[in-house]
């Protein structure tokens, strides 16, 4: 069966998280990523990140269990960290860029049908998700949550380079140990891709102390999972 994620975890070694597919995809849940995880002992956990991004709310858990996991956190987009699996790689005490790596913030998304109070009750959902994901990116940038927001709804695409001055990541990789090729379908966004995209407006870092520290709801996560909303 094929896997988006991959973990490597040898005795007197540092781990390695690959997460190189859609996050959620081929059946296989975060809650199985989580077991895995689980299992570390290592100091030091080296995740590296090339995806298109993929169910929101696997991604949450996700990124918690890594945030709340006492290993050193390293994380490295290999190609691309779109969508929420930019927000993962938000997890990591060290957030490194491969030089023409890209990374890509985006508002939820959801294919879904009903009558005007299922959907006026999805469009609730979106906001509270989008308003999550934001404050995300705020606590890693230092910056505000409303000013994320809009640069989710715009669809904003950063370089390396860019997403160092937007506070998103903090150097770019000397060498990659591994050479990466996003081969995703990029059409399924606005912009397919970092040279087709608008400028992104940077934000400089403010004080560690600007925002506060983000928690995800995990009964929150688990009531819109027993709903079905699969969230992008």
């Amino acid at each position: 069966m094929d896997r988006w994620f991959q973990i490597t975890n040898k005795a007197e070694a540092q781990a390695e998280i690959l997460l190189y597919d859609e996050i959620g995809g081929y059946g296989i849940t975060a809650q199985d990523f989580i077991a895995e995880l689980k299992d570390i002992k290592s100091e030091d956990i080296n995740v590296r990140i090339n995806s298109v991004g993929g169910e929101v709310y696997q991604g949450f858990a996700i990124y918690q269990a890594l945030k709340n996991h006492p290993a050193n956190i390293n994380v490295t987009v290999d190609s691309l960290a779109a969508s929420i699996a930019s927000v993962i790689a938000m997890a990591g005490d060290k957030v490194i860029m491969a030089r023409n790596a890209e990374m890509m913030i985006h508002d939820g998304q959801v294919a879904i049908q009903g009558d005007a109070a299922r959907l006026s009750e999805v469009v609730d959902t979106l906001n509270r998700v989008s308003d999550n994901i934001a404050s995300v990116y705020a606590e890693r940038s230092g910056g505000n949550p409303e000013d994320w927001r809009n640069a989710m709804k715009k669809e904003t695409w950063y370089s390396a380079e860019e997403a160092i001055a937007a506070g998103l990541a903090d150097e770019i990789a000397t060498a990659s140990p591994r050479t990466a090729r996003n081969v995703a379908d990029l059409s399924i966004f606005n912009y397919a891709g970092r040279k087709f995209a608008p400028a992104p407006a940077i934000a400089a870092r403010l004080d560690d102390d600007a925002s506060s520290e983000t928690n995800i709801d995990m009964e929150e996560l688990a009531k819109a999972l027993k709903k079905g909303l699969n969230i992008q």
